[in-house]
């Protein structure tokens, strides 16, 4: 269980890797979208960590509700956006900015939101 665990946790950081770096990849443009990577890093945080906080639930050890709750909430704002303007050419700067901050949010959240700093 505890592989599996570590598999879900990579899975679920190489998500938010691919969509921080497809925003990122953008930042110098005048024009923004919603590009590929954001596309699929959002799905595969999204879904890695449902399936990480199943395999923490069906454990022995505690589970943070609502830090669960938290980054639930922000990844699935999160994925809405990405997927309503996923076909659109460009998309607002102020959006651009918006998914950009709940990205390292949920990064935030996740990283200081520990049993140490609880």
């Amino acid at each position: 269980m505890e592989a599996l665990r570590l598999i879900l946790l990579i899975v679920h950081l190489l998500g938010f890797a691919a969509l921080f770096g497809g925003l990122l990849a953008q930042a110098g443009r005048p024009t923004k979208a919603v590009n590929a990577a954001m596309r699929d890093g959002a799905g595969t945080a999204f879904v890695a960590g449902l399936l990480l906080v199943g395999v923490l639930e069906a454990g022995d050890g505690d589970v943070n509700h609502a830090k669960v709750a938290v980054k639930l909430l922000i990844g699935l704002v999160i994925l809405v956006l990405v997927m309503a303007n996923v076909r659109k050419e460009r998309i607002a700067a102020n959006l651009w900015w918006l998914l950009l901050l709940l990205t390292v949010v949920n990064v935030a959240v996740a990283v200081l939101w520990s049993p140490t700093h609880s």
